[in-house]
């Protein structure tokens, strides 16, 4: 523990400094206290100052941002000092503040900084006493050694008996294929058979049954909602919501043929696309329908949520990946990924910077949603990559074919040359549903044979912060309807989702007006750059008949292209326009014959 924490010399009173508690820091000794951190604070290391300013700005980087962010607003007004726009009223306000500092209000900011800071530092010396755990993966002794050949028989004596119970199969084939689900604590799992409607809601850690129904038609997609007790089933025509007994409590009339459904937890909204296109979102908390959005790229079945910013990924059979708001008729970000090819599986990371993207060409593409950029790619051998997961510590399972291949937390970063694990499913293929398990070294694969449950080392975070909403495993009946009022009563606004969350809580100081203005400044200087250097290729205008011709249009690409011949033709065609020009103005060409010399004359007819 740093030394930053420490008591800060205050002599305590005669009843145990119960007087200090009361009263509070004055104004002069907060700021000294605030001062007196800081210079502490710049004499520690790197890393301890980046996770205390992780507790205190959200991250280093989210500093800078909201610095710059602030900094652009201000030169959105030419002048941020003039009081033009403000009444006579306000003008004598804004006079009479900046003449006569409010002291309360300023000796209260300098207790609220300081509690903050310290606030912070206590919050990253904890983190260094609480989290004594470490993921642990496997290590090789020499360089001729490789992890992915490794198998799950050959991993078990190597582990305890606790974790060796989690490898097992299940053979379901009656109803297969299998997809699953596991709620955000890992305590539970929701297992659904596509092809007769079997639904299982299982107990993970002592691999119990709680509830089994048989719906006996087509279930395409299930998910937990804001806890075990209820789920959301996508059926042949509608989405159904059940309880954790089995019981159905509502149906969505309004969401028809749905493919995929995913639960935005801190805004209760149920996300949902299907054949038709449109995705929609509703609020499981109200029960009220909050926005629908069409795409205009057909059917989806392709859609995974970044817990980062709660902004919606869709991939489509064009190739394409929107991201999508409740807030926004239009798609925030649409990128073109894989040319040519549909998108098969999608995944993000829990920061929100990195998205893996599986094609039909057999491609597994890394982007950065920073720069919006592929920085590498993979190759998956025996089938197109038909689902995709990140751990919570950042393994990247594939699953194609009949393989599941995992690769290192590295792989995301940069490109590596050997995957982490391997596992074959041996003939139980494709590959339907690939889960990792939240808070455990376990990952779940849905295939046409029922599931399996195998170990991979290093994937699940080993340290659980309870206080959480719903991610204690070990939460009673109490506790859970505790977690569930204090859920809903801090409920976000669906209107607050947007790429960058942390402009949530930070003041707009420029006009919104200049500030489009602007904007559509710098974007159009973006583009007259972009036509100049040549990257962006000029639309040609669609021509009347007999003028789109292949002829014509290369006549009028090569139209300002000037080399020796042109300079020649165009001299060429000077000169005859001269003489043509003689030639209807005789008398203009006799006043030249007559100013010519005498002795030339005879060269003149």
């Amino acid at each position: 523990m740093s030394n930053l924490s420490e008591s800060h010399g205050k002599k305590s009173d005669e009843i145990g400094g119960t007087n200090l508690i009361a009263r509070g820091d004055t104004p002069a000794s907060a700021l000294k206290r605030r001062q007196e951190l800081k210079d502490k604070l710049s004499q520690t290391t790197q890393p301890h100052r980046a996770r205390i300013s992780q507790y205190l700005n959200n991250g280093e980087e989210s500093g800078y941002n909201n610095t710059k962010r602030r900094r652009n607003y201000r030169q959105d007004d030419a002048n941020p000092r003039s009081m033009d726009k403000l009444n006579e009223h306000q003008q004598r306000a804004l006079m009479k503040r900046k003449r006569f500092a409010d002291r309360t209000v300023k000796s209260d900011i300098n207790r609220k900084e300081t509690q903050r800071l310290e606030a912070a530092i206590a919050a990253a010396d904890a983190e260094i006493v609480l989290h004594t755990e470490d993921s642990g993966f496997i290590e090789v002794e020499n360089e001729m050694e490789k992890t992915y050949k490794l198998s799950q028989n050959q991993l078990k004596p190597h582990l305890d008996e606790q974790t060796v119970k989690h490898i097992y199969d299940l053979k379901l084939d009656q109803y297969s294929p299998y997809g699953m689900n596991y709620d955000d604590s890992g305590r539970c799992g929701l297992l659904f058979g596509k092809n007769g409607g079997h639904i299982a809601l299982m107990d993970m850690h002592t691999a119990s049954l709680k509830t089994e129904i048989h719906l006996n038609e087509k279930v395409r997609d299930a998910t937990f909602l804001h806890n075990t007790t209820m789920f959301a089933v996508a059926q042949k025509k509608h989405a159904f919501i059940y309880d954790d007994a089995g019981v159905e409590i509502h149906r969505m009339s309004e969401h028809q043929d749905i493919f995929q459904m995913q639960f935005l937890p801190h805004h209760w909204l149920l996300a949902t696309i299907g054949r038709t296109g449109y995705l929609k979102y509703h609020d499981t908390s109200t029960g009220d329908l909050v926005s629908t959005h069409r795409t205009k790229m057909g059917a989806c079945d392709v859609m995974v949520q970044n817990k980062h910013n709660a902004v919606i990924h869709c991939g489509h059979m064009n190739g394409a990946v929107s991201l999508w708001s409740p807030a926004s008729s239009e798609y925030l970000v649409k990128m073109l990924c894989h040319k040519g090819a549909p998108i098969h599986s999608l995944a993000v990371d829990k920061s929100g910077r990195y998205m893996v993207t599986g094609g039909a060409d057999s491609q597994v593409k890394i982007w950065d949603l920073r720069m919006y950029k592929e920085t590498h790619s993979y190759y998956t051998q025996g089938g197109a990559p038909t689902s995709l997961d990140i751990s919570q510590k950042g393994v990247l399972g594939i699953g194609h074919g009949s393989n599941t291949t995992f690769w290192g937390p590295d792989a995301i970063r940069y490109k590596v040359k050997d995957p982490y694990m391997s596992h074959r499913l041996g003939g139980k293929g494709p590959v339907e549903t690939l889960r990792f398990r939240p808070f455990e070294d376990v990952c779940g694969i849905g295939h046409s044979k029922g599931l399996s449950s195998i170990v991979i080392p290093g994937s699940g975070e080993p340290n659980l912060d309870s206080m959480e909403y719903n991610l204690n495993p070990f939460q009673d009946t109490k506790q859970r309807r505790e977690a569930e009022v204090r859920s809903l009563m801090d409920k976000l606004s669906p209107s607050m989702i947007s790429l960058d969350p942390d402009i949530i809580g930070t003041v707009e100081e420029g006009d919104v007006h200049t500030r489009h203005e602007r904007q559509k400044q710098l974007e159009a200087e973006a583009n007259e750059k972009k036509l100049a250097e040549g990257e962006v290729k000029v639309k040609e205008k669609k021509r009347m008949r007999g003028r789109n011709k292949i002829k014509k249009k290369l006549a009028r690409k090569k139209k300002n292209v000037i080399d020796d011949n042109v300079l020649k033709l165009r001299e060429a065609r000077d000169v005859e326009k001269a003489e043509r020009a003689k030639e209807s103005n005789p008398e203009q060409a006799n006043e030249t014959k007559v100013d010519q010399p005498s002795a030339l004359k005879r060269f003149f007819k």
